[in-house]
């Protein structure tokens, strides 16, 4: 059953709460103190709390009600508090509002607004419990794959990427052709790092080839080696990427710029583990782990004659998409606060543009964006202008639209002037809602 526990040291006004709360099928608790509150929450699973802001008699400060929410939010940081205020400054109880309280109401209450916030706050408290659920159970997940698997330092919090992660790790200790597919800058370099640390190769080495990087004439060069005068320039016989991988990994990023002949060969060394040299007939062989990677799609390249569809099915054993970091935008905080490592803070303008924008360059992009807007912040604290990020588009992450003064209005009296109710319609915070008001002058009484 739903609990609200009232902190109050006027009897009257607990019986009329608890009356009010009994009435609507919401069981009470009471307590006539801080510290006899503290010790109910300590032993009682409470769903919200309203707590009165004055204890002692002839106190009007509110000092005491400050002292209590404080108290509260450290032992039980998502717990949501209603403010109950009859002679402290108004000030006082909307700053706490924006330290994290959940509203304030003034005695002697309306019942009718009282109960409606309650209501709603319990709601939203049942949503927050189920969210932070979910979030124990992944919290749960990743630190299980951290004891089986080493995630070489993987930042990420979405579940799309723990899917990726998961397969990756999955499928390293199968001796198979892993293809992993996403966008530029998305980190399909990490994904492989990851299958290479757990695969039964991982002691051996793990070789990177750029193939979009490579010019078309040194493509076999590099893969396979070169005898000396084998091509111009080419003074002493050098080893290629499969040999230097030898008994260990080679990544092929963007495979799908390879040539055609030079794929041949490549499949001839995925199906036999056989290659010769540049200008050599001498056979050699490997024994090396491969692990592809696109942002193309190649099926449609070998519609196009472009790729060969028999290497196409021989590196694509197993598939891991990589999404693009819009489709995984829970992944966007934890990368930047990584990426600050404590030399800086978001300002809640900062945050939204940073989930608003569309990233076409993913996690590169991101990157780049941070370290661009520490060097430009200043106090520590990185604002909106600091990223210079484009206006945000219309397919922009709902939720992050800042909402107008007309919007605001509107929400306020849908929701009988309840803030808290307004900020849920909204998509907002209450603390955010009652930025919001003040940039606009709007009275947060």
């Amino acid at each position: 059953m739903r609990t609200v526990l009232i902190i109050d040291d006027n009897i009257a006004a607990g019986e009329a709460l608890s009356l009010l709360l009994s009435l609507h099928d919401i069981r009470p608790l009471t307590s006539g103190s801080p510290d006899e509150g503290l010790a109910t929450l300590d032993r009682a699973a409470v769903d919200l709390v309203v707590a009165d802001m004055n204890f002692s008699a002839d106190t009007t400060s509110g000092e005491e009600g400050v002292a209590l929410f404080r108290a509260i939010r450290e032992r039980h940081p998502d717990l949501p508090v209603i403010l109950l205020t009859a002679w402290t400054h108004l000030e006082t109880a909307v700053e706490l509002v924006k330290a994290g309280a959940a509203d304030y109401v003034a005695k002697p209450w309306d019942d009718a607004k009282l109960l409606a916030t309650i209501e709603n706050l319990l709601e939203l408290s049942e949503s927050t419990r189920e969210i932070s659920r979910h979030r124990r159970e992944r919290r749960r997940r990743r630190a299980e794959l951290e004891s089986r698997y080493d995630l070489r330092g993987i930042v990420y919090r979405s579940t799309a990427t723990e899917r990726c992660v998961e397969l990756a790790c999955q499928v390293a200790r199968a001796d198979v052709p892993v293809l992993i597919t996403g966008p530029n800058g998305a980190g399909k370099e990490r994904i492989a790092d990851i299958v290479h640390a757990n695969s039964a190769v991982r002691g051996g080495p793990f070789v990177i080839v750029n193939c979009g990087a490579l010019p078309s004439e040194l493509v076999e060069a590099e893969l396979f080696g070169a005898e000396a005068g084998a091509y111009t320039g080419a003074t002493r016989a050098r080893e290629g990427r499969f040999e230097l991988a030898d008994g260990g990994t080679l990544f092929l990023d963007e495979i799908g710029n390879l040539p055609l002949a030079s794929q041949v060969k490549l499949l001839r060394v995925l199906e036999a583990g056989e290659f010769e040299r540049l200008g050599s007939a001498r056979t050699r062989r490997v024994r090396v782990r491969v692990l592809s990677a696109t942002n193309a799609d190649l099926p449609a390249m070998i519609e196009g004659g472009t790729f060969r569809e028999d290497l196409y099915y021989r590196i694509n054993v197993i598939e891991i998409r990589l999404p693009p970091l819009t489709e995984r935008s829970d992944d966007i905080v934890p990368l930047v606060e990584h990426f600050l490592d404590g030399e800086a803070t978001l300002s809640d303008e900062a945050r939204d543009a940073l989930l608003g924008h569309a990233w076409p360059g993913n996690v590169r992009e991101l990157r780049n964006a941070i370290e661009r807007a520490r060097l430009l912040s200043r106090g520590g604290v990185i604002e909106a202008a600091d990223l210079d990020l484009p206006a945000r588009r219309s397919g922009a992450v709902r939720g992050v639209d800042e909402p107008q003064r007309e919007a605001i209005e509107a929400a306020l009296a849908g929701a009988g002037g309840v803030v808290s109710r307004a900020a849920h319609a909204l998509g907002l915070s209450r603390q955010a809602l009652y930025r919001r008001m003040e940039k606009f002058g709007m009275s947060t009484d």
